[in-house]
């Protein structure tokens, strides 16, 4: 940073000029975006004036408006709403993507990087504005503050920006665009008015361009001070007609009816500061002991800090129309934070704060309407429309498996619209229902058999799925870390119990054959005196050595008890930087295995003690788990190859 008389000149953190020629594609895109910020401006500055109407210093009639100079080749922005202070001009405008800028510029090395929809959801709209400039310059001054508190930033794009202080005699904010040369197509009136219409018509405030598109408002203080009495005087007696170009009015307010789905359209993308279209939306009134409108959308892609738990996401609410707040959890749950839209309620007061949200009845039952709202519409597309649904499971699934984890009431609901990938089809997509997976179950089958696998390979190979390939029992593939905890909260469906293949001795019930079970028993009094000295050789490694039948190609395998930690679940906290008990778990081996078969017909003590730990360790591998002497394992299988 460099200052020279006041002047404060800053690096911008990130690569702007990678912002605005890989991510753009419509230039028209950049008015939108100013817009939407003016709008925002406009509604903190109402609601704040609740409290303190001199906050309006004198004019409470806020709009937006539009302004053009073909001689200075300028389009200007310029709101009275809230204004911004210093601080906020270098939190806001002087960082790229404030929040999230590390996760942006690294997809930016993907190939997505190519796509121009990702722009919106990293904060960054502002910048849009140097798709059609070479130079920006804002004029900013807080609400309620001094006149000669205003803040004047400029950038020409190429990496740099200044901030001084200046006198600025109205609040809110002005951006004026030095446009670029070819961009001169922006100094016009009707093109002006066919993209406000186009974009932001949906904008409750009103948007004003002067009726003689000749007329420049008020030049800056310097060029005004420097006017002779004369000059001066015309100006004063040539009063400027402004007239309103878009609709000006809540969206959310109007039927139904009279709303195209291009009007829906750009209300998501204002409002979720995206660049494409939603994947759904609901539009209703409900009434009864209270009133509320909602809109709501549910994105086609998750936004940049879906897995910011803690920010404030999603929904705003209105109270009478007049903005509140945006993102408070006690409207919606933290599992649907990827949704968009608004609120808006008859029956809260207009002084509402978080605090207030949290003992007011009606807030209840506006989320639980919202909340019953967003489910209907995610069952309807997951039943007429299982294309449209698999791609919301693909974005949001491991999100809503949160929900049976936090939302008790409506577990059941959420059990329904649960996606797994399976056995059935060995498939990477999850698109299996618990509901199908009941369809297909064995006639006898009481149980709904899982894995837990660090990936989908190693959930698909994991040993213990051997016997139930074999039986042609299906197995749900469960490979989303949220998953441990979901099957942990979730202990049946349709009165069928969940159960881990990996917990607990095997148990198919009347799914096994007879003639199964006698040559289990029968290989247990076989094969009982090698057990006993695996597990005296193995020693505090292993809880229990035993034989088994669930294995059919594997040698080993390891097996938590019914109700111990999965070994996927101590690995998670362990990576967590939790404290795990040390759980000892037992070691089965496949009594028909070749190597099991050499292990028991082994004499040499030594080799003996190598075969069992390789056995051991070599389970402890398949199932993703780690060595804790990855060397002792390398001497021992060395030293068998070299025997031969």
């Amino acid at each position: 940073m460099s200052t020279s008389e006041g002047k404060q000149t800053r690096a911008f953190r990130q690569l702007l000029d990678l912002m605005i020629h890989s991510l753009y594609s419509n230039k028209e895109i950049f008015l939108r975006e100013l817009i939407s910020n003016a709008s925002d401006a406009a509604d903190k500055l109402r609601f704040e004036a609740i409290a303190n109407e001199s906050l309006y210093e004198g004019d409470s009639q806020i709009g937006i408006r539009i302004t053009f100079d073909k001689e200075a080749n300028t389009l200007t922005i310029s709101d009275n709403g809230i204004g911004m202070t210093l601080d906020e001009v270098t939190t806001n405008i002087g960082t790229i993507a404030k929040s999230g800028t590390k996760e942006f510029l690294q997809s930016l090395k993907a190939d997505q990087a190519k796509d121009a929809n990702l722009i919106g959801q990293f904060g960054v709209g502002f910048y849009s504005a140097f798709i059609v400039a070479d130079r920006v310059t804002l004029l900013t001054r807080k609400a309620g503050v001094s006149s000669a508190e205003g803040v004047r930033w400029e950038s020409a794009g190429d990496g740099e920006y200044t901030l001084e202080s200046i006198t600025k005699e109205n609040h809110g904010t002005d951006v004026i665009l030095h446009l670029k040369a070819e961009e001169k197509d922006f100094l016009d009136d009707w093109r002006l008015r066919s993209t406000i219409r186009k974009f932001s018509d949906h904008v409750s405030w009103p948007i004003l361009m002067l009726q003689s598109a000749g007329y420049t408002p008020e030049e800056d203080e310097e060029e005004a001070a420097a006017d002779s009495e004369e000059k001066a005087q015309e100006k004063t007696e040539k009063q400027p007609e402004w007239e309103t170009v878009n609709k000006a009015s809540a969206l959310w307010t109007r039927s139904k009816s009279e709303i195209s789905e291009e009007e829906y359209t750009e209300f998501y993308k204002h409002v979720g500061h995206d660049f494409e279209d939603p994947l759904a939306h609901i539009h209703a009134r409900l009434e009864g002991k209270y009133e509320y409108t909602v809109l709501l959308y549910v994105p086609k892609r998750a936004p940049f800090d879906l897995w910011d738990r803690d920010r404030k996401h999603g929904v705003k609410l209105y109270v009478r129309r007049v903005f509140i707040m945006e993102g408070a959890e006690d409207l919606m749950p933290r599992y649907l934070r990827f949704i968009r839209g608004v609120v808006d309620s008859t029956d809260l007061p207009l002084n509402v704060s978080r605090e207030i949200l949290q003992k007011n009845p009606a807030v209840d039952a506006i989320k639980k309407g919202m909340v019953g709202k967003v489910f209907s519409l995610l069952e309807d597309l997951a039943k007429n429309d299982a294309e449209k649904y698999q791609q919301f499971w693909d974005t949001f699934g491991v999100v809503m498996k949160e929900g049976v984890i936090e939302d008790f009431a409506h577990k059941d609901r959420l059990a329904k619209l649960l996606r797994f990938s399976s056995t059935h089809a060995d498939s990477k997509v999850q698109d299996v229902s618990l509901e199908a997976y009941v369809s297909r179950m064995k006639e006898k089958q009481k149980a709904i058999y899982y894995v837990n696998g660090e990936s989908l390979e190693a959930a698909r190979h994991h040993p213990h799925l051997e016997i139930f390939r074999k039986k042609g029992i299906e197995v749900l593939l469960l490979t989303d870390r949220v998953d441990e905890w979901l099957v942990n909260h979730l202990h049946e469906f349709d009165g069928k119990p969940m159960h881990s293949v990996a917990k607990g001795g095997l148990d198919l019930g009347e799914l096994e054959d007879e003639a199964d079970k006698k040559e289990l028993e029968k290989y247990q009094g076989e094969f009982k005196e090698l057990t006993e000295r695996v597990q005296k050789g193995l020693g505090e490694l292993v809880k229990e050595v035993r034989v088994t039948n669930r294995l059919t190609d594997s040698p080993s395998c390891l097996v938590s008890g019914e109700h111990e930690l999965s070994a996927s679940m101590e690995r998670i906290l362990r990576e967590a930087g939790q404290q795990t008990p040390n759980t000892k778990r037992t070691l089965e081996i496949n009594p028909a295995h070749p190597l099991v078969a050499r292990l028991k017909a082994e004499s040499n003590e030594q080799r003996f003690d190598d075969l069992s730990h390789i056995l051991f360790s070599q389970a402890l591998l398949s199932e993703g788990g780690q060595l804790e002497d990855p060397a002792d394992f390398v001497r021992r299988l060395n030293g068998l190859l070299l025997a031969g």
